[in-house]
Formats: structure tokens, C-alpha cells, sequence
């Protein structure tokens, strides 16, 4: 079953913490020095807010789901309306190891689907890492635009 994922980056953690613990009712599930995420049931959520740098304000959304076969199904349905992918499978970042894919709508908002396999210790062990393409690897968010990253490895092949 899907849940709604949200991405903010805050520019102080504490202070946000506390606002979103009284909007949702309850703390957050996972709290790092940097890292705050509640996973919610009603509303079937899994919100995250990050104070790491970067500009302040909805980061990206994406969904998560329970299993690579769900990841593949939602991954067909993308690449059947002819939307660019960029696939991310072992991906270590935010505190999580995932299989996932990134895309970006029309008016550049990134898109992350993605399957947790394992919490991590570290919030982004792929930022310092390249992928097997060379590009820079995405950590919560691509730090290159997806569709940039989509365009060179379509003129590649």
C-alpha cells in the first residue's frame, strides 16, 4: 500500500519539530540531530522535515511503498505514460537504504518512489558518491535536476 511522502527542509529543526509534533498530535517516529520524520496512518503519511542547508520550503513528494514489486509496478506505470526515470536502486540516504526512482514534474518539482529496505546510521551516504552513470547520486533530493540528468544519459545511449 502506497503512503504520501513530503520532504521540507526547515531552517531549525527544534522549533519545526515542535510545531509539527502539535499539528500531527505525536512526536516524530525517527528524530535525528538534522532529521525528523513521522509516519502517519491518517492521513497515510510519511512526512519528513530535514535543517541540513538548502533552500527552505518543500524539498520534494514522492510515495512509499511496502515492496519491489509494488516499486516495479509504479515504475511501469511511469515509463508506460512516457515520463523520464531516473532509476536509484541501493540507494543510502536519509537515514534509509532504498530501491527507488526519481522523476520530475513539468514545473520542476522532484518526484521520489521508493522501497525501504534498512535504516542507515548515516543521512546521506550516496552525497559523496557518484552512481554507475557518473552523475552526482540523488540524497533525498537530486542535487543535479532529474531531467537533466535523464537528457544525458538518453544521449548517451
Amino acid at each position: 500500500m502506497k503512503r504520501f511522502h513530503v520532504h521540507v527542509v526547515v531552517p531549525e529543526l527544534g522549533e519545526s519539530v515542535r510545531f509539527y509534533s502539535g499539528l500531527f498530535g505525536a512526536p516524530p517516529t525517527v528524530q535525528k540531530d538534522d532529521y525528523a520524520k513521522w509516519m502517519l496512518d491518517d492521513p497515510r503519511i510519511n512526512f519528513a522535515i530535514s535543517a541540513r542547508g538548502g533552500k527552505i520550503g518543500v524539498d520534494h513528494l514522492g510515495f512509499q511503498v511496502d515492496s519491489d514489486e509494488e516499486l516495479a509496478q509504479l515504475r511501469e506505470q511511469v515509463a508506460a505514460g512516457s515520463v523520464p526515470v531516473l532509476d536509484q536502486p541501493g540507494a543510502q540516504c536519509c537515514y534509509a537504504s532504498s530501491n527507488k526512482y526519481w522523476t520530475q514534474d513539468p514545473a520542476g518539482v522532484p518526484w521520489e518512489t521508493y522501497h525501504t529496505l534498512a535504516d542507515i546510521p548515516l543521512f546521506g551516504a550516496d552525497a559523496a558518491q557518484r552512481n554507475s552513470t557518473g552523475e552526482d547520486s540523488a540524497c533525498c533530493a537530486p542535487t543535479v535536476a532529474v531531467s537533466a540528468v535523464i537528457k544525458r544519459k538518453a544521449a548517451s545511449c
